[in-house]
């Protein structure tokens, strides 16, 4: 080796001996004090900020979906009411009670991680968690019911109100849970690990992590309490927007106690018809429990006023043509349309759960380590935040998808 490169090594190690000394006086800080802050409030002002901005694109990307939203039911708003009456507003009620709560004990965790109330911190960011997995377990339910009904989006839409429920589908609900079954098995045996190896800090991480994936399987049977509860009303409802004498037929067959009992009352009201004892039919619709039978008298006296006092003063005038006709929106080319959005707002939304879970798992372990103190609990505020924009996104499209008629 020459003399200049001995030389230029030297001046190159001196150089780095240098910046490794530069560097290291700004090792006189705290832990959680990246080095190029001063102070932790000024650490903490700079995430914040980020954080909020991160939260304008967040909404900016909300909004173009809502647009799209309100665009395509301008266009056809029967579409969009027909096509709601297959959500189950029970199922979207519960997961936005969820979600209320859930931003409750986010709000009250970074309360706790400010005053070092590590057990209460740990406590809350797991139901935290519990709540978003329940909300994961009742969508669940929600999608795989509609999958197998074939209410897809458009290009996939195979719903047929003749056969609401095909068969030969495959078992959407199970496919969906068998990422979620993997990950608990997984927790428990680290639990089980974990408690036998005597290692103290992973046995706190897996105990509450293993009760936040249970979680998930019970939102799975709350969904299908209330989901098996209300799928006749939907059916009943939206067969008054498609395809009516398909549909009827379908949802008396799912009651035929009720279609045996109507039928018997329809054929002796058509017999007494028939017979003009309208008399007795008069008799009968006196009984408040009849409202079927008073419903045809009431159209009956109607249609009488109408045709008594209306007059044909010229036959040639008579327009008998058809203006407007009920639309038949369970077709794959509409009801797709509501559909698609439908799946890629409540879809996206998911993801953003998702999103959410995974950063609130990192806050529950450094929780456990007990990270944060009152000089740093920036982390806990940032994904509050996030969280409550979710929420918010949400109290936003469960009106909109399932309520507005």
């Amino acid at each position: 080796m020459s003399t200049t490169d001995v030389q230029t090594t030297e001046t190159g190690a001196s150089a780095s001996a240098s910046s490794d000394s530069t560097h290291g006086h700004d090792h006189d800080h705290p832990s959680f004090l990246a080095h190029h802050f001063d102070t932790p409030e000024q650490q903490f002002d700079s995430g914040k900020l980020g954080m909020w901005l991160f939260l304008v694109t967040e909404v900016l990307f909300f909004s173009g979906m809502f647009c799209a939203y309100a665009i395509f039911r301008m266009l056809r708003p029967e579409v969009f009411e027909g096509c709601s009456q297959f959500l189950n507003t029970k199922l979207g009620a519960i997961n936005t009670g969820v979600l209320l709560f859930s931003s409750l004990t986010m709000a009250w965790a970074v309360r706790c991680a400010q005053t070092e109330e590590y057990k209460k911190l740990t406590a809350l960011l797991a139901t935290t968690l519990s709540c978003a997995m329940v909300f994961l377990g009742v969508k669940s339910i929600e999608y795989s019911h509609k999958w197998g009904m074939g209410l897809n989006p458009a290009g996939l839409f195979t719903y047929d109100p003749a056969n609401p429920h095909p068969g030969g589908h495959p078992n959407y609900l199970l496919w969906l849970c068998i990422p979620f079954i993997a990950i608990t098995i997984g927790v428990a045996i680290w639990l089980v690990v974990s408690f036998l190896k005597k290692n103290t800090f992973q046995f706190e991480c897996a105990k509450p992590l293993l009760v936040v994936c249970l979680s998930f399987f019970a939102g799975v049977g709350l969904g299908t309490i209330l989901e098996s509860g209300e799928s006749a009303e939907h059916h009943a409802a939206a067969g008054d927007h498609g395809d009516g004498d398909a549909h009827a037929d379908h949802a008396v067959a799912d009651h035929d106690h009720d279609h045996d009992h109507d039928a018997d009352v329809e054929a002796a009201v058509a017999a007494m018809e028939d017979s003009g004892d309208l008399v007795a039919l008069e008799a009968l619709a006196a009984d408040e429990s009849n409202t079927g039978l008073q419903n045809q008298l009431d159209a009956r006296r109607r249609q009488y006023e109408v045709a008594g006092s209306s007059v044909v003063s010229d036959v040639d005038e008579v327009d008998g043509t058809i203006e407007k006709a009920t639309q038949n929106v369970f077709t794959p080319r509409t009801a797709g349309v509501f559909f698609s959005i439908y799946y890629c707002m409540t879809g996206i939304h998911a993801i953003h759960i998702l999103a959410g879970i995974g950063v609130l798992v990192w806050l529950l372990v450094r929780s456990i380590r007990q990270d944060f103190n009152r000089q740093y609990f920036g982390p806990v505020d940032y994904v509050g935040l996030y969280w409550h924009l979710v929420d918010l996104i949400w109290i936003y499209l469960f009106p909109l998808l399932y309520l507005i008629r």
